[in-house]
């Protein structure tokens, strides 16, 4: 009986993995819409002074993205408001969801990566994660690989799906 080789470890092929680079803390999200009449209703002065009795520590060293869970029209001073009493606590703070703050968790770290390991090698954007990865990151990641990159597949390397080939 033949020995079974691993090609895909033998090959060149390089994983580029986000969830190597996914930032470790708790999420949370703040729901405006609690400090409002009837989820809808903003009256400033009840608004204020329900912000001002919040326990803001709560969110010590938090990722923070701020909605509103209703269809409230909501002030833009609303939301920076709130910004002001979490800030002083949290890591980060966005306005939207919690994929809204992973993707402006991304566009951070991103920028700041050394590509050049990639350099004239096929590459391989892993796509099956543990962690919730945005989608916005995969596509962030592409445009950074792609200057450098021989070729860039997404998946895994038993299916992988082609997506960029360098011109020869």
């Amino acid at each position: 009986m033949d020995e079974i080789i691993n090609r895909v470890a033998n090959s060149a092929l390089e994983v580029f993995d986000l969830e190597d680079y996914y930032p470790s803390g708790i999420r949370t999200q703040i729901d405006i819409s609690q400090w409002l009449l009837e989820g809808f209703l903003l009256k400033e002065k009840d608004f204020r002074e329900a912000l001002k009795n919040h326990d803001w520590t709560q969110y010590q060293n938090h990722f923070v993205a701020i909605h509103c869970s209703t269809d409230a029209i909501v002030p833009a001073w609303a939301t920076i408001l709130v910004t002001t009493y979490v800030s002083p606590f949290a890591q980060k703070v966005v306005l939207g969801n919690i994929n809204d703050l992973n993707t402006a968790l991304y566009q951070e770290i991103l920028p700041t990566l050394d590509y050049s390991p990639y350099q004239d090698k096929p590459v391989i954007i892993k796509g099956c994660s543990k962690k919730p990865v945005p989608e916005s990151a995969y596509i962030m990641a592409v445009q950074k690989l792609q200057p450098f990159a021989k070729s860039i597949m997404y998946g895994e390397a038993c299916s992988a799906v082609p997506l960029f080939k360098k011109a020869k």
